[in-house]
């Protein structure tokens, strides 16, 4: 009898990080493949991204819609209740033998509570990292706690996932499913590149990525005003923008983004999901990452690219040396971005070594997956206290 694992997606980057893993439990003789899509992907106002699963060749076997109410922290609250009970439904129905969850989302959050009520083991991936400007590490954490089976990018992550009382024997390091897409991908080519994206590349180009900052009350917008006054410093900078999550204070973000491309038509560009391809094509052929977003710390190191990484919203995340740290006030990113650009720094960035493994993560994850799952009996867990010298 095959075994059903469930994996639950809900925003473009994370279905783009879960894609190797997809390919390989759905080859896995003993594995059948149930996903669930939600949140953003069911939504036309982020692109329908739902359609890229589907295009890709994989079968949605539910689609949660739970986006109802805005951008706001109460709108997501709702969210996640309606997610709950729409989780235990799907469940009931689906049946699964493990839930699969990555990361530290809402709508991830609301499918470990659903998972975990109805008594089916989670394997969690991406577990303790930290973000301390989000509410995601509170989300991140308590997922921990309701999975079984622990898959971290980094040894500092699995240290720290034991170190909430998990098992150490149930705690993988298996490095990041990001670096994967990277390794075991055909990229575009540049003229190709530019014609998908019907965008030229000039002399100089980033890649720019900012979500709001969901643990400060309203600065998101102030902070990303601060970044397109730098970038305005750089006039010959060509500029490709991609748009927020479903988060808190996104809106006003988007709504900037906007503004801005109309202004220079010429020079900058938008998009709410450029896929997974064109995306990690695009971080080739540019020559910086600029904003907030985890790609910029986990997958461009693996294209050498340097990352400008603004304000604390990253901040506790492990990072290579190809990111370059800055407050998000104009004049330290202008800062940043000029030690970014800089022949002597981008050198050194292609050179750098990347903290989220070898490009083998989704390989590691079915190994162990093939291993563990058999021993399942129940969901109980004991919990794992350190030895501490007083």
């Amino acid at each position: 009898m095959k075994k059903k694992i469930c994996v639950v997606t809900g925003t473009r980057a994370e279905y783009g990080l879960f894609y190797p893993l997809l390919k390989k439990i759905a080859a896995e003789s003993g594995f059948k493949l149930q996903i669930i899509a939600t949140g953003m992907h069911l939504s036309d106002k982020f692109g329908l991204t739902y359609r890229e699963i589907e295009k890709d060749g994989f079968k949605i076997d539910k689609r949660i819609k739970i986006l109802l109410y805005g951008d706001t922290d109460a709108g997501v609250t709702k969210a996640i209740g309606l997610g709950i009970m729409k989780f235990s439904d799907a469940f009931s129905g689906l049946r699964p033998d493990m839930v699969i969850l990555l990361g530290d989302r809402f709508e991830a959050f609301a499918a470990a509570v659903a998972a975990f009520l109805a008594k089916i083991p989670i394997a969690h991936i991406h577990g303790g990292e930290l973000t301390r400007g989000l509410i995601d590490d509170a989300f991140r954490h308590s997922m921990t706690k309701m999975s079984l089976l622990h898959f971290a990018s980094a040894e500092d992550y699995k240290k720290r996932i034991i170190q909430l009382g998990e098992l150490p024997n149930k705690v993988f390091n298996v490095g990041a499913l990001g670096v994967d897409n990277i390794k075991n991908q055909k990229l575009l080519d540049k003229k190709r590149l530019e014609r998908e994206l019907n965008f030229d590349f000039g002399k100089k180009n980033v890649l720019v990525t900012f979500h709001s900052v969901t643990l400060e009350d309203n600065t998101s917008g102030a902070q990303f005003r601060e970044l397109l006054g730098a970038l305005d410093r750089f006039r010959d900078l060509k500029i490709i923008f991609t748009k927020t999550n479903a988060d808190p204070g996104g809106a006003v973000i988007n709504r900037m983004i906007d503004n801005y491309v109309k202004k220079n038509p010429q020079r900058a560009i938008s998009f709410f999901s450029m896929g997974r391809l064109r995306y990690l094509s695009t971080i080739q052929f540019v020559d910086a990452v600029v904003g907030n977003s985890s790609s910029g710390i986990i997958e461009a190191p693996s294209l050498g690219k340097p990352t400008v990484n603004i304000g604390d919203r990253q901040a506790g995340r492990v990072m290579g040396d190809s990111v370059i740290n800055s407050a998000a006030k104009k004049a330290a990113i202008v800062s940043a971005l000029k030690k970014a650009l800089s022949g002597p720094f981008s050198r050194r960035c292609k050179k750098t070594r990347n903290p989220y493994g070898r490009a083998d993560a989704a390989e590691n994850i079915i190994r162990i997956l093939k291993r563990e799952i058999p021993k399942i009996k129940s969901t109980k867990k004991t919990f794992y206290d350190l030895k501490v010298n007083t």
